[in-house]
């Protein structure tokens, strides 16, 4: 019989390499048309989407939900820079959007579900991020502490030494700064117990106990580390004289910012979660107890609205 072969024709050596070399030069072009960022979306959205809500709602629910409205106007816009500088890609909506509150009620409830979502988010977001999303929770929870009608909210979880917690560098820097603005406000509560009236005694001695407490987690961590803590100053200068009971509330509230901007500084430079969590319960105790001194001397706003942050 004549006629072609029926064996298969096997590809020559140089046909071989041919093709892995197009198959090597394939890799590296799939590779660049990958988008080459996370196309996940934004965490940070739902938090923009309520606070934008807020903020929209709020304004007519009387003397708190105008208080609410700014501060939940300053999350919002916070988020959507950080939102908008990331650009991940939009989530489709799904189910009903979200409706404003129409009574002070519910935006008790809204406050409280903000609060929760964004201190949910703190331990495992970026540096970068987990900051600014730590101060939103502490100024939801400083607006539920400024008002009755908007339930006063939980009081900040337990400030303890997180269990395996490493220090070093610029972390074990923040932990003394933060030990610094305690022993500052343990000496400003010894100072004004001798201005305030008797009633607010109470207050004076939960404040104190609660910055020793601090003070010695503080201690227990740098030493843990092997860093010697630092210890108080002799004497301390207030920003402005004390002469009476409101100049000695202002300290209080001053001291207390102070704390809340010394544990912010903690959560900007630690990605350990535990010390995480225990720097944003530090951080919303202080944000809570000097929007309490705040409404006693009548400061305006009572709430500030990103504890911790620099204005």
């Amino acid at each position: 019989m004549t006629g072609r072969s029926t064996e298969p024709t096997l590809p020559s050596r140089r046909t071989f390499l041919r093709m892995g070399a197009l198959a090597a030069v394939a890799v590296p072009l799939a590779a660049a048309c990958s988008p080459g960022f996370d196309e996940s979306p934004d965490p940070l959205g739902p938090l923009l989407r309520a606070a934008e809500t807020d903020a929209a709602g709020a304004k007519a629910l009387g003397a708190e939900g105008e208080a609410v409205a700014t501060a939940r106007a300053a999350h919002a816009a916070a988020l959507k820079t950080e939102v908008d500088r990331l650009n991940r890609p939009k989530p489709e909506q799904s189910g009903p959007a979200e409706t404003p509150p129409s009574s002070v009620d519910a935006l008790k409830e809204r406050l409280a579900a903000a609060r929760k979502q964004a201190e949910g988010l703190v331990p495992s977001l970026p540096r970068y991020r987990a900051g600014m999303v730590a101060s939103i929770a502490a100024g939801c929870a400083a607006l539920q502490q400024s008002s009755e009608k908007l339930g006063r909210g939980d009081d900040a979880g337990a400030v303890d030494v997180p269990a395996g917690v490493q220090l070093s560098g610029e972390t074990a820097d923040a932990v003394q700064q933060a030990l610094g603005a305690e022993h500052a406000a343990i000496w400003v509560y010894g100072l004004v117990s001798a201005y305030l009236p008797a009633a607010f005694g109470g207050a004076v001695s939960r404040g104190t106990a609660e910055h020793v407490k601090r003070r010695n987690v503080c201690e227990r961590m740098l030493s843990a580390a092997g860093q010697p803590p630092a210890g108080p100053e002799a004497a301390y200068v207030p920003p402005k004289p004390v002469t009476d009971a409101n100049s000695a509330m202002e300290l209080v509230a001053t001291a207390e910012s102070d704390v809340a901007a010394a544990w912010l500084g903690v959560i900007d430079r630690t990605d350990d979660a535990a010390l995480r969590t225990t720097a944003l319960n530090a951080l919303v105790g202080s944000a809570r107890r000097g929007t309490a001194w705040r409404a006693e001397f009548g400061a305006k706003p009572v709430a500030i609205a990103m504890p911790g942050q620099s204005v």
